[in-house]
């Protein structure tokens, strides 16, 4: 039986899908019969996830969520399906060229859609100089912290993969640091961010048009699931199971 698990850092990220349940990393399942795991933030948490759904049975992996834009053309919003997943260091993986495709098919006409590098990063870039650096070293149009834990597990099994992210900070937006204390522990902590802009009056600004962005990057989330499970992209048809 063929089915897919997806990993979401945040259960704010899961929620265009379905239910999610408190327990990190856990899988539950959606009504679809998809599983569902929420890592919290990174690459080891990310792999402890995508360990879990492979352990629970699943067939095919993907990564969903947000991304942080590299490419100064991406808006907030931006729906992003990644072609590979690239790290700092040279790591390259290709996601499954007849899901992404099949994926980016039924969404046509509903949001912006882009196609390239996803780099996953072990940090968060937050600085607009960050940013550019690294779309000039790597040309990846943009950045997360999981996808890579998930797509060298899935290589690792011999099991399709796809990274589904949307655009939420631009190139041009500078992360503020309350955000990123926030978020230290691998999940984001909303008492950490009232604390951190505490001492940090100057961000609220940067926090609240983050905050508008976060909105478009949510509704784009919600119209991808709108589409259908990503179940049945996954998996070809007899008919055209020898296209790649």
């Amino acid at each position: 039986m063929n089915v897919v698990g997806i990993v979401a850092a945040l259960a704010a990220e899961a929620r265009a899908l379905g239910p999610t349940q408190s327990h990190f990393g856990a899988p539950t399942s959606l009504a679809d019969g998809t599983l569902l795991a929420v890592s919290g933030i990174g690459f080891a948490a990310a792999a402890h996830a995508a360990r879990a759904l492979i352990e629970a049975g699943v067939t095919a992996l993907a990564s969903w969520g947000m991304a942080g834009g590299l490419d100064p053309a991406l808006t907030a919003g931006t729906i992003f399906l990644p072609s590979h997943v690239i790290s700092g260091d040279g790591a390259d993986l290709p996601t499954a060229c007849h899901w992404r495709e099949r994926l980016a098919a039924a969404l046509t006409g509903q949001q912006p859609i882009a196609c390239g590098s996803l780099l996953s990063s072990t940090h968060a870039l937050g600085a607009v100089a960050d940013k550019a650096a690294a779309f000039g070293a790597t040309g990846a149009l943009a950045v997360d912290m999981e996808s890579l834990a998930i797509a060298q597990i899935a290589a690792t099994q011999g099991l399709p993969f796809i990274a589904v992210r949307v655009i939420v900070d631009t190139a041009q937006d500078a992360l503020p640091a309350a955000v990123t204390a926030a978020s230290r522990s691998g999940q984001l902590r909303i008492w950490r961010l009232i604390g951190a802009l505490a001492l940090a009056p100057a961000e609220l600004s940067a926090l609240i048009r983050l905050a508008q962005r976060y909105r478009a990057a949510r509704r784009s989330l919600a119209a991808i699931a709108r589409a259908g499970s990503l179940a049945q992209f996954a998996f070809p048809a007899h008919s055209d199971a020898g296209v790649s």
